[in-house]
């Protein structure tokens, strides 16, 4: 099965908390598992 990588830019990040990264992080998930139940 092929594997990609995907990146995207996050300005500031490094300055946001734990929980505001947990929350991008969870949203960027469920835009991949509506994409397709095969992707992680």
């Amino acid at each position: 099965m092929p594997k990609y990588v995907i990146e995207r830019e996050l300005p500031g990040a490094g300055k946001l908390s734990a929980p505001e990264l947990k929350a991008i992080s969870q949203k960027s998930c469920g835009v991949l598992s509506k994409m397709g139940p095969q992707i992680q």
